[in-house]
């Protein structure tokens, strides 16, 4: 990149306007737009022994000011390249007129790959950015998120930047992972950032960091950096141990409740409200219960859950 280049994209990135000074008129245009660039690598292959930064020779504050930094390199995956394969064939097929009675009769067949979920129109699909653009402004309040977290974070950054030599962390980084957040509870169509929203954003951010290292030391910073990282099955096994707390304290309600009015303790049902769980859920900043009640954990443990009814389920234990 030559230095008028440079230049150029200087100000679109920081002051989001441009100048321009040619035949006679000289004026600044504003350019509040994202910014997605490319670089190829040095010798046309990536690499990884060396940082992002010396592979495509960038200068540091241009890459700064880049929230996120995706290293993409062409691996050998028998799987990856097969599926690969598949979608070039069968984009030929569907370019092809005399194709279209072929291509109609094999997508009326479903594949393995058309079973992993339900895939939404484009259509549907426009509308619904378009009114999470228009529609929804996600605020930043100070009791919906950990500040200590972003603060701690920010500071092990800046330490394991100078140390690693990667891309330099600035506070613009700090704002960067706010962008992100808010990005991320505008996809949900929420009023204010959460918890799951500021720990999505530091995964993406942490990611970015880890890409643009040295091969050689990207598996300790992940190390280094995993308290931040939410992992699913902590917490899955939280929400785990208090809906166990719920119905144990259901139980021995119920079983007080048969010992007053004279009745056997015999096995039986016990039911808990999902709105008691998602209570107990909201007090630890998690939102989102899906998983965990999808999970192989929850099954296990002989919880079933009743959609219609919005309750939790599980027979009694013997005491």
């Amino acid at each position: 990149m030559n230095e008028q280049d440079r230049t150029s994209i200087h100000e679109a990135m920081e002051q989001q306007s441009i100048s321009i000074s040619k035949a006679g008129i000289v004026t600044s245009l504003q350019a509040r737009c994202a910014v997605i660039a490319a670089a190829n690598p040095i010798g046309g292959r990536y690499d990884a022994s060396n940082t992002l930064k010396d592979n495509i020779e960038l200068t540091d504050p241009i890459l700064q000011r880049f929230d996120v930094l995706c290293v993409l390199q062409d691996q050998v995956d028998p799987v990856s390249d097969e599926r690969l394969a598949r979608f070039v064939t069968s984009s030929h097929i569907n370019s092809i007129p005399a194709g279209e009675t072929a291509c109609k009769e094999s997508s009326s067949t479903p594949t393995s790959e058309d079973t992993s979920g339900c895939m939404i129109p484009q259509g549907m699909l426009r509308k619904y950015i378009q009114y999470a653009r228009n529609n929804c402004f996600p605020a930043l309040n100070a009791n919906t998120f950990d500040q200590e977290k972003v603060s701690s974070l920010y500071v092990s950054l800046r330490q394991e930047s100078v140390k690693s030599g990667g891309v330099p962390i600035a506070v613009r980084h700090i704002e960067s992972l706010m962008r992100m957040s808010e990005a991320h509870a505008k996809m949900h169509l929420r009023d204010y950032v959460r918890n799951d929203d500021m720990n999505a954003a530091i995964s993406v951010l942490l990611e970015s960091f880890f890409v643009a290292q040295k091969f050689s030391v990207r598996k300790s910073l992940r190390n280094a950096f995993s308290k931040f990282l939410i992992d699913q099955q902590d917490q899955h096994a939280l929400m785990l141990h208090m809906l166990s707390d719920l119905f144990r304290n259901e139980q021995m309600y119920q079983i007080i409740r048969m010992r007053q009015k004279g009745m056997k303790e015999d096995d039986f049902l016990l039911e808990i409200p999902l709105e008691e769980l998602e209570g107990k859920a909201r007090e630890r900043r998690m939102y989102d219960l899906s998983g965990f009640l999808n999970s192989k954990v929850f099954v296990e443990a002989g919880y079933a859950l009743n959609k219609t009814r919005r309750i939790i389920t599980r027979p009694s234990l013997g005491q």
